[in-house]
């Protein structure tokens, strides 16, 4: 087993991930539903793979880049919310 799985952020990221293609997988919002996805799967992506590098500078980096991902999931499913594509969270 990998570090960054025992990491209780890891496994919450992957559940809500595959939560999300539960919940569009019969969305016709095509671009919707890729951008969302795209977003959800970076999230643990980033922090397995920061995990991965030995510098702190890059594990750190990467971390950020699942933070940000973070901000722009939330910020994509208020949009879907406010557009009708999904019910609000």
């Amino acid at each position: 087993m990998n570090a960054f799985e025992n990491l209780e952020v890891w496994k919450q990221s992957v559940q809500l991930c595959a939560d999300l293609y539960i919940y569009l997988k019969d969305s016709k919002e095509f671009g919707f539903k890729d951008q969302i996805t795209r977003s959800a799967l970076s999230i643990p992506s980033n922090i397995a793979e920061g995990c991965e590098h030995d510098s702190v500078k890059e594990k750190l980096r990467f971390i950020g880049y699942a933070k940000a991902s973070s901000g722009e999931l939330q910020t994509q499913l208020t949009d879907g919310a406010l557009a009708g594509f999904i019910d609000p969270v």
